[in-house]
């Protein structure tokens, strides 16, 4: 089946241009430069699934004309990958009587009750709630016909999830791949990697990491994202080989899924 995935965001933490810098990327005029935080939104069979509902959800879905959402997965509940999910409730109505669901590991998911309990567990009477539905996995997952696989990542000192979707796969935080991970990598036409700057960070990849993933790995076509302002896109692409690039807001990709 033929798929569309699009980068929504492809920046850090604190986005590009970051707030209070004036460095020369924060600065630039290149469009491909201007990061809202990480997530993607894959588009297959007439049904449209995100991966992470950042804090810049709303912007990234003006911008793509976003006008349905049938689910979400959640990598991990750091604040940049988690904090667009009231931003569902218009998209969530489509849905009733049903309940837009959102796929997230255990304790993921109960950090996610919690976080958002006026969503999951109280009666407010005064207004609209988001109509969501947490669905834990610890295992792959039916996607309306498309197998997703969690693929278990370190971040420092925590195990999180990537995402491997037919000949795709989506991993947005890490600074380790185990080795049983890595064995689900194989074979594959397009691989996301973090690749968050070039001086060593503890949770998160450098570029020099990332490409040798790349190397052993060996995917047709690799994207780096989660890309604070130290990378310029222009001048980092002219440094990698042909087929890794810096990913980019907007930027879109057909594959087999």
């Amino acid at each position: 089946m033929k798929a569309t995935l699009t980068v929504l965001g492809s920046g850090t933490s604190m986005g590009v241009p970051t707030l209070g810098c004036e460095c020369a990327v924060c600065r630039s005029k290149d469009p491909h430069d201007r990061r809202t935080r990480p997530s993607i939104m894959l588009e297959y069979g007439g049904k449209v699934v995100v991966i992470d509902t950042s804090p810049d959800f709303y912007t990234q879905a003006l911008r793509e004309n976003i006008k349905r959402v049938d689910a979400v997965l959640y990598t991990h509940t750091h604040a940049d990958h988690i904090l667009g999910i009231d931003d569902l409730r218009p998209l969530s109505f489509q849905h009733k009587p049903e309940k837009l669901p959102l796929y997230a590991r255990p304790e993921a998911a109960a950090f996610l009750r919690r976080m958002f309990s006026y969503i999951f567990d109280a009666d407010y009477k005064f207004g609209s709630l988001p109509q969501l539905e947490l669905k834990p996995i610890d295992g792959p997952v039916d996607i309306f016909g498309v197998q997703f696989d969690p693929v278990i990542l370190i971040h420092g000192e925590t195990q999180i999830y990537g995402y491997r979707f037919g000949s795709a796969a989506y991993l947005t935080d890490h600074s380790e791949i185990p080795d049983s991970s890595a064995r689900q990598l194989r074979g594959l036409d397009i691989l996301f990697l973090d690749a968050l700057r070039h001086k060593p960070h503890p949770t998160h990849s450098t570029v020099k990491n990332s490409l040798e993933i790349v190397d052993r790995l060996k995917p047709k076509r690799a994207f780096f994202t989660h890309i604070c302002h130290d990378l310029g896109h222009e001048a980092t692409n002219a440094t990698l080989p042909r087929h890794v690039r810096l990913a980019h807001d907007g930027l879109k990709l057909e594959f087999e899924i």
